[in-house]
């Protein structure tokens, strides 16, 4: 059997939300975007109790693949989860996919964070450049995920397309 509740966590631009969609698709799994859970209208961040508490009625669900990093839920979503993946890829593959995914999506509406996309230089010079400074917590956290949860990292975009290609056996299938 396949993991029926999987995190995946990553750099802005990795394809967190890419991925999460092709695998609720391929594993008939609903697909969970953290961004649209604490983003409301016109980029309002939600209330951090509220955004915690949709987190965990959404983590308390049977199956699903959720997208996003979010350090403040984690203690929501481990206790649940079955795989974690982390797109571990390099800044030159993120950083450009993040760039041209706003830069080209001025004014278009993306579900996985529930408005329209932007292009705001703060976001890019202070989180998806930055990304780095903050990789050492990801790997620390695959290094510590709870005994039973299986730790899938994919540090290449054709790791990412062999993943894909491979499941549901990627994610334990045994057929």
């Amino acid at each position: 059997m396949y993991a029926q509740r999987i995190m995946i966590i990553g750099p802005s631009g990795a394809g967190k939300s890419t991925l999460a969609r092709k695998i609720g698709t391929e594993l008939s799994l609903p697909v969970i975007h953290l961004d649209a859970l604490n983003w409301g209208p016109d980029w309002t961040q939600r209330e951090a109790a509220s955004f915690r508490q949709s987190v965990a009625e959404q983590a308390a669900g049977e199956a699903w693949v959720m997208d996003g990093n979010y350090a403040e839920t984690l203690d929501l979503r481990l206790p649940r989860v079955q795989a974690v993946i982390w797109l571990d890829l390099p800044r030159r593959v993120y950083f450009p996919r993040a760039l041209w995914r706003s830069l080209t999506g001025i004014g278009r509406f993306r579900p996985d964070v529930g408005n329209k996309e932007r292009f705001e230089l703060a976001f890019f010079r202070d989180w998806v450049w930055t990304y780095p400074e903050r990789r050492l917590r990801h790997r620390q956290l695959m290094e510590r995920l709870p005994t039973g949860v299986q730790p899938i990292i994919l540090t290449s975009t054709s790791e990412v397309r062999r993943f894909i290609d491979a499941l549901p056996q990627s994610l334990g299938c045994a057929g």
